[in-house]
């Protein structure tokens, strides 16, 4: 019965990220054909993907990227945009501590943006945190990212520049459709509203990914200043 309880979620959580993965696929080609372009072999782009498995990082590495690299302006750079992770984990905690960890940290390896918002969405609907679940949509986009970035290495004399067709707002449009799956009511999306318009502000007037942190840490504080609200 276990087993069949842990099948049943797992492939849930496959078939449910489905649609998610498909706006991953256009982002990870693109991805590996702009490292290829920076010099980085087709072999090198599926360690980083699969080593990090963190988008917005990857590519803000494989821009500032140069010949010799700046090993730490990109370290730098990488645990600022990675830094919102803090924020994802803290948001999951009161939901996994209850599991032993030997189980709960390899998963949060696994975290990304669109498996964590469909993980809190998952909550929102059935009340409880399902590992078996985050782990079928976690090992899913995973995977796909891995082996489409090596793809679209593999590909990038043929492809050309897929940013001209528009496939770099995959991302963008797969995680609007997932903040409309976790909206409550109108007076919930303050914070939202609030981290938006910081980091618009921040990345307006102050260069490189500080508008991830800004906007991370101004939408948390202003939900902790307002309060729990009741549904």
């Amino acid at each position: 019965m276990k087993k069949l309880d842990f099948d049943t979620e797992f492939l849930r959580g496959i078939r449910e990220a489905l649609p998610v993965v498909i706006g991953f696929i256009p982002f990870a080609l693109v991805l590996g054909a702009q490292s290829v372009a920076k010099g980085l072999s087709v072999i090198e782009i599926p360690m980083m993907t699969g080593l990090n498995f963190g988008g917005g990082s990857e590519f803000v590495a494989i821009n500032l990227w140069t010949n010799p690299p700046q090993i730490l302006l990109i370290v730098f750079m990488s645990i600022l945009v990675n830094s919102r992770h803090i924020l994802m984990g803290a948001t999951l905690s009161p939901y996994i501590r209850h599991l032993p960890k030997r189980k709960v940290l390899p998963s949060l390896f696994l975290m990304c943006d669109e498996s964590w918002a469909m993980a809190l969405s998952d909550i929102k609907n059935k009340g409880v945190f399902s590992l078996n679940y985050y782990l079928g949509v976690s090992l899913f986009l995973y995977f796909t990212w891995v082996i489409f970035t090596a793809l679209g290495a593999c590909l990038a004399p043929y492809i050309g520049n897929l940013e001209q067709f528009g496939f770099d707002m995959a991302f963008t449009a797969v995680f609007l459709v997932l903040l409309k799956g976790m909206w409550k009511n109108f007076s919930s999306s303050f914070p939202w509203a609030i981290s938006l318009i910081i980091a618009c502000f921040t990345y307006a007037y102050i260069p490189g990914a500080w508008y991830v942190l800004t906007g991370s840490i101004a939408g948390l504080a202003f939900s902790y200043i307002k309060g729990p609200q009741n549904d």
